[in-house]
């Protein structure tokens, strides 16, 4: 038991951590390890089965107290386990007042599942609803979860009896343990069900419609109720999670409910002031940029972003100004400017004495 390791170590929590947090923190590491998304991986398997012996430790109140009290001694589910330890006395209480012990398994929630659906900028902004097709293990409804031929009922476990469990001798206790042939349920399919051969579940094709709300961002999930995977022993079904990736758009991009663009504007444009069309996700609109705007001077075009998701209202365009500067000018073009230059007393060779001093500063 020494070399066990601790449970909240494992899941990667503090002592401290809420049913919440262990919960989300569980069903993360759950579909990252599932043996079926690493098939074939023995360190998945392996690392599969710790993460949810410890999430059903750490999941139930009574037994977390106790292994916070006791530790893998009293807390666990190993060889030396609290489970086992209540089996002593209940064993024992059980021979002596006329308890039984039925074989089964409590009900457990179904697997969840992930879809990745990939979105445009538009349809992120303004919303999109669509039909996805979602493979899942589902109850085999040919035996009704039984997994036995239809009008066959599975049969009593010889092994245990019917208890589940398996009961030895060691010292003054009597021991018991969950039965390796029928995994604690007390009963052994003789004769599978033809459509799942005993598996009580198949995997099947699911149409499911998502709509997705205005305003998602690129990350976000969606979170679809009992849409995961049949549960065990009549436990719930999982939930299904759609996570979105938005497509990057050509000329747009956003940050929270903004959206924001650049627009390339001419050198004399910019000095003389214009009026030019910007694109929208609604369509152009007109802005006018006023004499001798800046290369990137930003102007706010209101309610032409994104309502937020939260109801917050709508954010706003942000547009800025990009102003070119030719890096090929024809004769006449280079005269004028020469021209102009000369009338604003601005030096097109600059000043040597000015050039003197800045190589001074350098050297100290």
């Amino acid at each position: 038991m020494a070399n066990k390791q601790d449970y909240y170590t494992i899941l990667g929590v503090e002592k401290n951590a809420s049913e919440a947090d262990i919960k989300k923190v569980y069903r993360k590491l759950a579909h990252q390890f599932h043996p079926d998304k690493n098939q074939g991986n023995k360190e998945s398997e392996e690392k599969f089965k710790e993460i949810s012996e410890a999430y059903e430790v750490l999941s139930d109140p009574q037994k977390r107290r106790e292994y916070d009290l006791y530790g893998h001694r009293m807390g666990g589910q190993g060889p030396e386990g609290f489970r086992d330890f209540g089996d002593v006395f209940g064993d024992i209480f059980g021979d002596f007042f006329g308890f039984s012990r039925r074989g089964g398994q409590r009900p457990e929630q179904g697997a969840d599942l992930r879809y990745n659906l990939n979105i445009t900028f538009e349809e992120a902004v303004f919303g999109y609803e669509t039909k996805v097709k979602v493979p899942r293990m589902e109850t085999c409804l040919d035996c009704n979860g039984k997994g036995t031929e239809f009008g066959v009922e599975p049969a009593v476990c010889p092994n245990c009896k019917g208890s589940g469990q398996v009961r030895f001798q060691q010292g003054f206790f009597t021991i018991s343990r969950t039965c390796s042939r029928c995994h604690g349920e007390g009963k052994i399919i003789t004769s599978p069900c033809p459509k799942c051969r005993g598996a009580k579940k198949i995997k099947k094709d699911r149409i499911l419609s998502i709509k997705v709300p205005p305003g998602v961002e690129d990350g976000m999930r969606l979170k679809l109720s009992n849409e995961g995977e049949s549960g065990n022993y009549g436990g719930p079904p999982g939930d299904l999670y759609v996570v979105i990736t938005v497509k990057e758009h050509p000329i747009f991009t956003r940050e929270r409910d903004d959206i924001y663009c650049e627009i390339p504007l001419g050198l004399a444009q910019a000095a003389l002031g214009t009026m030019i069309e910007v694109p929208t996700l609604v369509g152009n609109t007109e802005l006018k940029i006023p004499a001798g705007t800046q290369s990137g001077a930003t102007f706010r075009l209101k309610g032409k972003g994104v309502a937020s998701i939260r109801g917050y209202g709508i954010g706003d365009q942000v547009v800025k100004i990009n102003v070119q500067i030719p890096n090929k000018l024809s004769v006449k073009q280079k005269e004028l400017l020469e021209e102009y230059a000369r009338i604003s007393g601005e030096e097109i060779v600059p000043d040597k004495g000015f050039l003197k001093k800045v190589k001074e500063a350098m050297k100290r």
